[in-house]
């Protein structure tokens, strides 16, 4: 009989990781001993993935309130300073919005609406309708929005983030305003100087700030990208996927994770004899249907992963063969049709109707998702993820 399993991510626990440990051999110890435990084999293409907290963490790479604010005067004259399209998150910018404060005069925070750029909402798009408010085009300000929406609470955080973020730059020192707009060139009736806070868009939001007239424009990837008085840092992301550490202090993503990555799957293959993939993973790509948050808060799912997890699916839709090219097929007859199609597949199916339905996305940005989810982010104490059988199909015996 056929092999019935497809699939298993399996959650391993490991040490607790702290600055200076060797992630290598955490890493590659605890997978290892996994399989003792749990009597499993490995397999060429099996998949080991590790969350980028513990990476991080095991690099030591972490920065304090002051560090932030020191780089932000140092770019901008520690004057006012826009800062626009922050999520509202306490994880992932309270401690971020202190340093900026710190490191200014005065913050016009300029928030979008009726949602942050990964779907936490201030508000409905109904009672935006109701209201007869357009958010394409007008520009509210703080007064403005609290006549129209008085104080929403986050659905699942309970927080009025507009309330705790204007505490936050004034318990921060900084003078505060605030103002919902859309259009990023709308802050530029406050000020020249601006901080783009926005995760996925903001090349496009810097581009349009420069090209209206803005004098100091960075992004939040442009903070911390390089170390200010022996602090962590990313020279690619900056502060773009980092977490609160403390009250003080944030983890930033991991920086040159491509070395760990590579010394893992060279331990796995010495000790196991196996060709497995190793990838580090962040948020995943997915969206809450009550919530509305869409989960990725990282500048991207994986920051690092082995040559083999390159690329995307290259999937036949068995229910379309079913359906139409072996409609007349039953049983084991449709078995070994559908076995035959799959072993003659071309290299490329983009554009074929055969493959319409299958998902079109890069490998770990679907293996990040599930990840993410087997680990989840509280206290499973599964920080590493061991996959089977991913890359199987209909034909794997």
């Amino acid at each position: 009989m056929s092999r019935m399993i497809g699939t298993v991510s399996r959650g391993v626990r490991a040490p607790i990781i702290k600055n200076g440990d060797d992630i290598v051999e955490i890493v590659t110890s605890s997978v290892l001993e996994a399989s003792e435990d749990a009597g499993f084999s490995f397999n060429d293409r099996d998949i080991v993935a590790m969350t980028e907290a513990i990476v991080a963490r095991a690099q030591g790479n972490y920065a304090s309130v002051e560090d932030i604010a020191s780089d932000v005067k140092a770019k901008f004259g520690g004057e006012t300073v826009g800062v626009i399209f922050p999520i509202l998150s306490r994880n992932r910018f309270a401690i971020c919005l202190r340093g900026i404060a710190k490191g200014a005069k005065k913050v016009v925070l300029m928030l979008s609406y009726p949602s942050d750029e990964v779907g936490n909402h201030l508000v409905s798009l109904d009672v935006l309708d109701e209201k007869g408010v357009d958010p394409y085009k007008d520009v509210l300000s703080l007064e403005k929005y609290r006549e129209l929406f008085g104080y929403e609470k986050h659905r699942f955080t309970g927080v009025d983030y507009v309330e705790y973020y204007e505490n936050l730059i004034k318990e921060s020192g900084a003078e505060a305003e605030i103002i919902f707009a859309n259009n990023p060139r709308a802050i530029l009736d406050y000020t020249k100087n601006v901080l783009c806070c926005d995760i996925h868009t903001r090349a496009r939001t810097k581009r349009l700030l420069k090209n209206a007239g803005g004098e100091n424009v960075y992004g939040l990837d442009e903070i911390l990208n390089a170390s200010v008085n022996g602090s962590g840092f990313n020279a690619d992301y900056g502060l773009l996927g980092s977490n609160k550490a403390t009250e003080d202090t944030v983890k930033l993503f991991p920086r040159d994770c491509q070395v760990v990555v590579d010394a893992i799957q060279a331990k796995l293959k010495a000790a196991t004899g196996k060709n497995i993939e190793v990838m580090v993973y962040g948020d995943g790509a997915f969206k809450d249907p009550i919530g509305k948050i869409w989960e990725l808060a990282d500048p991207v799912v994986s920051p690092a992963y082995t040559s083999g997890l390159e690329g995307t699916p290259n999937e036949l839709k068995l229910k379309y063969l079913a359906d139409n090219e072996f409609a007349d097929l039953k049983g084991e007859e449709l078995k070994e049709a559908i076995k035959n199609k799959i072993h003659e597949k071309d290299g490329d199916l983009v554009g074929q109707m055969a493959s319409e339905g299958t998902t079109p996305r890069r490998l770990t940005d679907l293996i990040g998702s599930l990840c993410d989810l087997t680990s989840g982010s509280g206290d499973k104490g599964t920080p590493i993820v061991f996959i089977q059988g991913y890359f199987d199909n209909y034909t794997t015996e």
